[in-house]
């Protein structure tokens, strides 16, 4: 008969290969779903050597993965992805402490919010494009113009999502909420924020998205560094090939941003996932 550390060793044993297993089984259902993308860059390939593509104006994927090699092994690379993601950063923080707070603080003031969400309708369809003029008048040229711009682009979609979430709490818990003498505090801590959560989320996702095309716009027009600003340059010296890896580095950061938000929405949210 095995001694009872013996069986606690094998317990533990087999957990740790349940564990395992489970997680393989569900790193090879993701993987299965990128198996589109090798078959494309096969395709790709195959059309450039075949000559039905000009490898001068459509180059290869090994020139463009050659070419992502060199700018990274030559630190350039690295210098405009830091550069981009801490812009984004910048104007994006920005973004969502004035888009949530201001969400909250008109649901809570109706009155003002009939000033107030004219002027936002009204400001909400201009392309940010058409404030990048703007911004180079105001901040010149650099980082304070870009932040302008991925500010203009995060806030809407979070103003929005956050005022709609706090304009959605039920009618029966602020009559609850005022039959036990709740303050506004107490009410926006303990109703309506709880209530606007699952919006001011799915907001901070879409102007993270919206800020991460907003920070090329802007580098390709107001900015000296960033991966914007790397593709303009590579596109003045006729580098194809750089154009597109630094086209596909900004959607391989996008995709990294995305995760991480769709994280955050499953550690804040994830109750109101359906499984």
């Amino acid at each position: 008969m095995a001694a009872p550390d013996t069986r606690a060793v094998r317990s533990a044993g087999a957990q740790a290969r349940t564990r395992a297993f489970r997680f393989l089984k569900g790193a090879a259902a993701r993987l299965r779903h990128l198996v589109l993308i090798p078959i494309l860059l096969l395709l790709w390939e195959g059309a450039v050597r075949s000559g039905l593509a000009n490898p001068n104006i459509f180059p290869p994927p090994t020139a463009v993965f050659k070419a992502t090699v060199d700018l990274a092994e030559a630190g350039l690379l690295w210098a405009d992805i830091r550069a981009s993601v801490l812009r984004v950063a910048v104007g994006f923080g920005l973004a969502a402490v004035t888009g949530i707070s201001l969400g909250l603080l008109l649901a809570m003031n109706r009155k003002v919010a009939a000033y107030m969400l004219p002027l936002v309708e009204i400001l909400r369809p201009i392309s940010v494009i058409a404030w990048i003029p703007l911004a180079i008048l105001w901040f010149g040229l650099g980082d304070h113009s870009a932040w302008f711009i991925i500010f203009i682009g995060g806030f809407f979609p979070i103003f929005t999502n956050a005022y709609t979430g706090a304009c959605s709490v039920a009618p029966i818990h602020v009559q609850v909420s005022q039959c036990f003498g709740a303050g506004r505090w107490l009410f926006l801590t303990r109703v309506m924020l709880p209530t606007a959560v699952p919006y001011i989320v799915t907001g901070l996702r879409v102007g993270l998205g919206v800020a991460w095309t907003c920070v090329i716009a802007a580098e390709l027009i107001a900015a000296t560094s960033g991966l914007g600003y790397m593709i303009q340059l590579a596109r003045s010296m006729v580098e194809t090939e750089k154009v597109m890896s630094g086209m596909i580095v900004i959607g391989a950061v996008g995709f990294l941003m995305n995760s991480l938000m769709l994280w955050l929405e499953h550690a804040l949210v994830g109750w109101k996932t359906p499984n």
